[in-house]
Formats: C-alpha cells, sequence, structure tokens
C-alpha cells in the first residue's frame, strides 16, 4: 500500500477510535514501528490534531473528530467493486429493489476517465455468465428485514400441489442457481426449514415472541439450526471427486460428506415426505454415487431411470 492511501484510510481509523495506540496501527496497516512512527509524524504536519498520553496506560488521543475527505479508490478496488457488481445483473428481485443500471451509471459517471476507459477494455475481454433467476420475489425485502429485526411472520407458501399458511421466523436468506431462498423456523412444525422465496404470495408480521435467539448467529452456520426428525431415513453413498465438486455447488443441511479409510462418501438423512426431493438429486449426481444404504432408495433411483427411460 502506497503511503498517501494508508494515511487516507489511517485518517479514517483513528477518527473512529479516537484513542489508539502505536501497535493499533502496526497491526491494523501490517507495518513496522519505525512506519508508524513517520505515519504519525505525517498526520500531525497536515494539522490532525493528535496528542500523545505517556505511562503504562497511554497511547494517542484525537482532539476532536475530523471533517474527513472523500473516500477515493485504487484503481484495482475500482475494477474490484466492478466485477461485483456483474451478479447483480441476474436477478430481477434483490432486497430493496436494487436496480443494476441505475448503479452501474452512477459509478462509472463517479469513476475517472482513465478508469472508465480501463473498465470498458476489462468488458471486451471478461465475460460473466450468470444463472438467470427464474421467478419474481415479492416479498424479498421484507423476508430479509423480518430477519434482521427478529419478527414473526405470517406467510402463503405455494408448491405445485398446494398453498399453505406458515408461521415463521425469517432467519436469513441467500442466493442460488436463479432462485432466493429464505432458512427460518417453523413455528408450526417447530423446525428449521428453507422456503423459496418466490413461492411465498402472502406475507404479514403477527405480534408474536422471536422462538429463536439469533444474538450470534452468522448466516454461515445456518444449518447448524437443522435437526432431522425421528422419522428421518439414514443413507450413505460411495462419492467421486467429480460428484464431490457438483456436491458443493448444492449443499444441504441434511446431508454431507465424510471420509472412511481413504474412501468419500455422501451421508445423511432425508424424511419419508421428501424423496420427490432426494431421489432428483441423487440422480443429478450421475456416475459419481453408488448407493450402499438403504437398499429401498437404490429401488426408488432405479425405478426414477426407468420411468425416465419410458418417457423417451
Amino acid at each position: 500500500m502506497k503511503k498517501v492511501e494508508r494515511i487516507n484510510q489511517m485518517l479514517r481509523f483513528i477518527n473512529q477510535k479516537q484513542m489508539f495506540t502505536l501497535k493499533d496501527l502496526m497491526n491494523e496497516f501490517q507495518i513496522s514501528k519505525r512506519t508508524a512512527l513517520r505515519d504519525i509524524a505525517s498526520l500531525e504536519e497536515i494539522g490532525t490534531p493528535i496528542f500523545v498520553e505517556y505511562g503504562r496506560y497511554g497511547g494517542y488521543h484525537l482532539l476532536k473528530s475530523m471533517t474527513l475527505p472523500p473516500i477515493s479508490f485504487t484503481s484495482h478496488e475500482v475494477f474490484a467493486l466492478y466485477f461485483a457488481m456483474q451478479a447483480l445483473q441476474s436477478f430481477t428481485s434483490s432486497p430493496f429493489q436494487i436496480s443494476f443500471q441505475s448503479i452501474n451509471k452512477k459509478f462509472l459517471e463517479s469513476v475517472s476517465p482513465k478508469q472508465r476507459e480501463q473498465i470498458e477494455s476489462f468488458r471486451k475481454r471478461v465475460a460473466f455468465y450468470h444463472t438467470e433467476q427464474a421467478h419474481e420475489c415479492v416479498f424479498l425485502e421484507e423476508l430479509l428485514l423480518s430477519a434482521v429485526q427478529n419478527t414473526i411472520v405470517n406467510i402463503h407458501y405455494t408448491t405445485p400441489k398446494q398453498t399453505t399458511i406458515r408461521c415463521i421466523q425469517p432467519i436469513s436468506i441467500y442466493a442460488l442457481k436463479g432462485y432466493w431462498y429464505c432458512q427460518a423456523y417453523d413455528l408450526d412444525k417447530t423446525a428449521y426449514r428453507v422456503f423459496r422465496c418466490d413461492r411465498i404470495k402472502f406475507l404479514e408480521i403477527v405480534q408474536l415472541e422471536p422462538a429463536v435467539d439469533l444474538k450470534d448467529f452468522n448466516i454461515q452456520n445456518a444449518h447448524s439450526l437443522w435437526k432431522a426428525t425421528e422419522h428421518a431415513i439414514h443413507f450413505k453413498c460411495t462419492i467421486t471427486s467429480t460428484g464431490v465438486e457438483i456436491f458443493k455447488q448444492q449443499q444441504f443441511p441434511s446431508m454431507k460428506l465424510s471420509e472412511e479409510n481413504g474412501s468419500l462418501y455422501l451421508i445423511g438423512t432425508y424424511e419419508p415426505t421428501e424423496m420427490n426431493f432426494i431421489i432428483p438429486y441423487l440422480a443429478s449426481l450421475g456416475k459419481s454415487i453408488q448407493i450402499i444404504e438403504p437398499p429401498s432408495l437404490k429401488e426408488c433411483l432405479k425405478k426414477y431411470y426407468l420411468d425416465l427411460i419410458n418417457h423417451l
């Protein structure tokens, strides 16, 4: 990082902390003690109101908050932000009705002519292929706000077979392969469930106490809330490295990879009512898996393949 850029970031860092030590600067910016001292001297030269307090609990103090200069980005940061924005193109629905075209236009207007020219060159040489969003999600913003504010909602959830009224506590939302999903706690079933957001046709907030404490929740460990029922059926399959790659692209909380004596396995559970899910999913793994147990699952998969053949 160049010194000018580091000083700029350091201004924001100390303005937020108000009190800091040399160690804080060394850790935050990965610099030596000598460099940290030189940077403090540079900050004082440009008029930053800093004073030092000596002693065991001493350090540097900011006399008053500062009016900071506008945030500036390096060329590499500009390109990284531009590439990150491309993901928005594939979603017709996104929280707070974000418009890619609007953001893209404002972004390009804010960069320098040279950076705009470089971005245009990148566009001619880099392609972004996305899975287009299959259906619009009307209540995406409400689901996200409910998850953030820890509220309970009633939803009308429509599947190809029926529409049901569910009382849920939204936990998080995520996008995967052209669909938005809502991870939630189902108060009626007293269990963790995942709902496809485009299938939610009605939503209203209800005045009920949260059923799950989300104080220390992180979306990365959301699947830890899922628990199999007493009726769940355990399954085990051998899986190849190709199958592992496919599995990692779309994982479910009811299954995981396991290694035994140097061999890889896909293990997990499925509910008796989930045959219309588990069979097509295993079929999508093709020859990369081989079912070990239960035998009934192997027979169901055989029947699935035979039905496909007869359909041709």
